[in-house]
């Protein structure tokens, strides 16, 4: 089978750019230092993880800053659109073969989450990692010559994230399930997560 590939979608931790919505309830300059924590987790994670790790950046711009947060990465640019499309152009630039989604706002990500993800992968069509807001934290899913990306119409930052993408996915499709993680878009979650972890 061929290597997986890794698409980490992020953006710079700066503010009025990235974790907009924790800003509104801790201030930008915590939201920031949070960003610059789960980008740092993420990072590191994709790295030791075992796969060929493609990030797609937002702005554009950062796709040819050699100095930022992403340098010794593979850069692309995450393009214009919303989610569904960002993904899309994610998903028909990726080589064939297993190919796994994540961003970066998952502090408990590991090397040994994704190697698992992988090989969940190899033994499904298809692979969640779900988040406790009812998305996910990491989708995966095979490529191939017919394969379509399964993003349209899905409703984003809700509950409904991770059941509109299953329910798009080929009838009778296998499916492997990850450990429930935390995603960190809320102060809610950053509180929860850091009363978990104390």
């Amino acid at each position: 089978m061929r290597p997986a590939t890794l698409l980490v979608f992020a953006k710079p931790p700066r503010i009025g750019l990235s974790k907009t919505r924790l800003a509104k309830g801790m201030g930008p300059a915590a939201a920031r230092r949070i960003a610059s924590f789960t980008l740092s987790r993420t990072l590191r994670a994709a790295q030791a993880g075992g796969c060929r790790v493609i990030l797609y950046v937002s702005p554009d711009s950062e796709a040819c800053n050699a100095r930022g947060p992403f340098r010794g990465f593979e850069l692309k640019p995450q393009g214009p659109g919303d989610l569904t499309r960002r993904l899309g152009l994610g998903f028909r630039q990726a080589p064939p073969g297993p190919v796994m989604f994540i961003g970066a706002d998952t502090p408990d990500i590991r090397p040994a989450r994704l190697r698992q993800a992988v090989s969940a992968l190899r033994r499904n069509d298809a692979v969640f990692g779900p988040a406790r807001d009812g998305g996910f934290w990491l989708f995966g899913l095979h490529k191939g010559p017919q394969t379509r990306a399964p993003f349209d119409g899905v409703r984003w930052s809700g509950p409904h994230a991770m059941e509109d993408v299953w329910s798009r996915l080929p009838p009778r499709s296998r499916i492997g399930l990850l450990d429930q993680l935390t995603d960190i878009d809320e102060v809610a979650d950053w509180k929860e997560w850091t009363r978990r972890t104390r």
